[in-house]
């Protein structure tokens, strides 16, 4: 299962947890403008806008899990099973998209969040295979730009398109159920609790935090999205480039997943496999690994964006121990 987050501070940030229990060989890949992108139920896009985020690469086509364009919109897309719904091809729609193309689809022509609603408008998503060895992945989608976010889900109820208040998005139940359980958590505070229990009764604040006490802590989806709404709406951080992006990184590493609490089968257990954050305005896209807790960078702009070649760098998974005696 995975989050996704956006942050604001001087500049505006975008990124997620990647959480599986294997990896793909993932890289970070920069798709330069004048790369061709073929798409299975539209005309190819010849030039368009530079990207770079985390793809899986096959034949030469970037698969991304998260990126961002050069004018700063960025989209996630996240685990959506049993409700996630791919329809055959619709004629009386004006795009048929497949999922995996949605993301550069949208990040190769769209500069901010109102213009991915207007192509969105009249979007099928189909159910189109990659290849006979990918299957379609159930998805939902987040976009954001530094203003607002949206999250997009095609179900069996038909092609849903959220505004969304809280800049967060985890996977199910779908995200209007999402939003509105967190109803369930208005009493939750930052500040020192209080006794509304018993007048009666001397109740003690025995520690800090207890006006925390009942935000979930658990690694399923839902309690995960309370959790990362709760800690990011309430983070503070100074508003320079390595105090937002560690910040930013702390929000996600509070739900993050530990090798053996999520068992899947055998001896396979979820992990975060990659955290990432995207300087939006910037165009610096940050990571770190399961196994390397080190913050790297690969900015896009240092890249020749006018190519037609994509451009990947492997991750850096292996952490490097400062040894001070």
């Amino acid at each position: 299962m995975c989050t996704a987050i956006t942050y604001n501070t001087k500049n505006s940030y975008f990124g997620r947890n990647l959480d599986l229990e294997y990896s793909y060989d993932e890289r970070i890949t920069v798709t330069p403008r004048s790369y061709r992108f073929d798409f299975s139920h539209h005309e190819c896009i010849n030039e368009h806008f530079a990207i770079i985020g985390m793809a899986f690469v096959v034949d030469d086509y970037p698969l991304y899990y998260d990126a961002m364009n050069e004018h700063g919109l960025a989209a996630a897309g996240l685990n959506f099973p049993g409700n996630a719904k791919y329809n055959p091809l619709n004629d009386k729609c004006r795009y048929n998209i497949t999922s995996f193309e949605f993301i550069p689809w949208i990040l190769s022509q769209c500069k901010c969040v109102n213009e991915a609603k207007a192509l969105l408008s009249d979007l099928n998503i189909t159910d189109d295979r990659f290849s006979d060895q990918l299957p379609t992945s159930p998805l939902h989608w987040m976009i954001a730009d530094p203003e607002k976010s949206i999250v997009v889900e095609q179900t069996a109820s038909g092609l849903h398109v959220y505004d969304n208040p809280t800049g967060v998005m985890t996977n199910n139940p779908t995200f209007d159920m999402q939003l509105f359980n967190l109803n369930n958590y208005m009493h939750i505070s930052t500040e020192s609790a209080k006794n509304t229990f018993a007048k009666d009764l001397d109740l003690d604040s025995y520690s800090r935090g207890m006006g925390g006490i009942g935000l979930p802590g658990d690694l399923s989806s839902a309690s995960r999205f309370v959790k990362v709404a709760f800690t990011k709406l309430n983070s503070r951080s100074d508003s320079d480039e390595w105090s937002s992006i560690n910040q930013f990184f702390h929000i996600l590493k509070s739900v993050e997943q530990q090798r053996g609490c999520v068992h899947i089968e055998g001896d396979k257990y979820e992990i975060t496999i990659y955290s990432s954050c995207c300087n939006l305005n910037t165009g610096v896209y940050y990571y770190t690994t399961y196994d390397n807790p080190q913050i790297n960078a690969v900015d896009m702009h240092k890249e020749d964006l006018k190519s037609d070649t994509l451009k990947t760098y492997p991750l850096n998974l292996n952490e490097s121990i400062n040894r001070q005696n």
